[in-house]
């Protein structure tokens, strides 16, 4: 019983954990920039953004979606539709956190914690559909043959 839904779930259960991994990376390199180092907040977000997605797609590949790409040209094109959604993502990314530190004002730093932990669990919802569906769906059809 307990394997039946461990087979059932574990890509979800792989994803949550590295999603949470991937949010802790992202939280930190913001606050270090933006709160900590003062850093613009676009600016920060951005940075905070490309690191977490390069922890994101590697941990993916490997651990949540088991790739099995080969060559070369399968790889860049994985990893460009990989950084092409997650730039979509990213879009939200900024539009919460412009809307949330910005125009309400939760610019203290712990109200900015707040607002990326928000965006961040809307994000990793959007990043889990399109990786799901979108991204490493052709890696189930090669694991499958």
């Amino acid at each position: 019983m307990i394997k039946d839904l461990w087979e059932k779930y574990k890509s979800i259960i792989a994803y949550l954990f590295w999603g949470v991994v991937t949010t802790v990376v992202n939280l930190a390199v913001f606050q270090i920039l933006s709160p900590g180092l003062h850093w613009n907040v676009a600016l920060s977000t951005v940075i905070a953004w490309f690191a977490s997605v390069l922890v994101a797609y590697f941990t993916n590949k490997v651990w949540v979606f088991g790739s099995h790409y080969t060559t070369i040209s399968d790889f860049i094109v994985e990893i460009l539709r990989f950084f092409f959604y997650r730039g979509l993502t990213l879009v939200i990314d900024l539009i919460i956190t412009y809307v949330g530190i910005k125009v309400l004002k939760f610019d203290t730093p712990f109200q900015q914690f707040i607002v990326k932990f928000i965006d961040n669990v809307i994000v990793v919802i959007a990043n889990y559909v399109f990786s799901k569906w979108l991204i490493f769906k052709d890696n189930r059809d090669i694991a499958d043959k």
